[in-house]
């Protein structure tokens, strides 16, 4: 039976990832720095292996016989200027499948990674694709929209009716998905038909913040309009979101280059994958999730 692994195994992307190759009667491995947050999957059948991303030889020992292999960057949402800690990830990941390789590598990238400047928190992910180059091994580089799971605090916030967005205007549309699409597509990609050299994948459908709205009043049976955050308000409100004082400017930077049509579909040499689940259902699996 093929054996894969996934990292980030916690994360949404990488449990999608793995929900659906166990569906297909795969073995996954996942490496991980805690176990006891890990344990649903253990209860799965899937191979815990202790370590994590910070650490090469880790990396080499979880990559170890697989059939294939999902990698991804933790989201750093304040990164250093010269986003060194994708670097040291990006330089972990490369040393180990260098000294380890597989017959696949499926990457979770972004769109506008296509882009080398002006993208903001996207930045680390064209550092992944631009390190993975030189890797000789078959490669697929999924660059997703942006998660309509980003929008569920709208679930607690639109009770008034309005979705505070940053996306301005609210009917311009730019790439958007669910993370269960990713995983779908991840899953796709390790257990489907080998390729060779390395493939550009643009995950996502067209949306606009206006039809987010609509769809989340949908769920909450109320209207909903979606209202673009002030430029001015960008930093307090990012704070609000958990990200430190004065470190907003990566943040703020790749929602003015989604903005500008940074991250909208169509990019010369890729291949593109729809996306099949809709915010509305997004939003009504995560209300279903917490209803008493």
């Amino acid at each position: 039976m093929q054996m894969f692994l996934v990292m980030g195994i916690t994360g949404k992307v990488g449990g999608a990832a793995a929900t659906h190759l166990l569906a297909q009667g795969r073995q996954v491995r996942a490496l991980v720095r805690d176990r006891a947050k890990a344990a649903r999957w253990a209860d799965q059948g899937v191979e815990l292996v202790d370590g994590d991303w910070n650490d090469a030889a880790s990396i080499k020992r979880a990559l170890r016989g697989v059939d294939g292999a999902f990698v991804m960057l933790p989201p750093i949402w304040a990164p250093s200027p010269d986003f060194g800690e994708a670097q040291d990830i990006i330089a972990n990941y490369v040393e180990a499948l260098t000294q380890a390789p597989v017959p696949r590598i499926v990457a979770l990238s972004s769109m506008g990674a296509n882009r080398g400047r002006g993208m903001g928190l996207i930045t680390a992910l064209s550092l992944l694709e631009q390190a993975f180059r030189d890797l000789t091994m078959p490669i697929a580089y999924v660059r997703a929209g942006g998660f309509f799971e980003n929008f569920l605090y709208g679930l607690h916030v639109a009770q008034g009716g309005t979705l505070p967005v940053f996306n301005d205007p609210t009917h311009r549309k730019s790439a958007m998905v669910a993370t269960n699409d990713i995983g779908v597509e991840i899953a796709s990609l390790l257990g489907g038909s080998a390729w060779l050299g390395h493939r550009i994948i643009e995950l996502g459908s067209m949306v606009s913040a206006d039809e987010v709205a609509a769809q989340l009043g949908e769920v909450m049976k109320r209207d909903v309009k979606a209202v673009a955050v002030p430029r001015a308000d960008w930093p307090n409100t990012f704070e609000q979101f958990g990200i430190p004082k004065g470190k907003s400017a990566p943040a703020e930077t790749m929602y003015e280059a989604v903005n500008a049509g940074g991250m909208d579909l169509g990019v010369v040499g890729t291949e593109h994958v729809p996306a099949t689940t809709s915010a509305r259902d997004v939003f009504a699996a995560a209300q279903r999730a917490t209803a008493p």
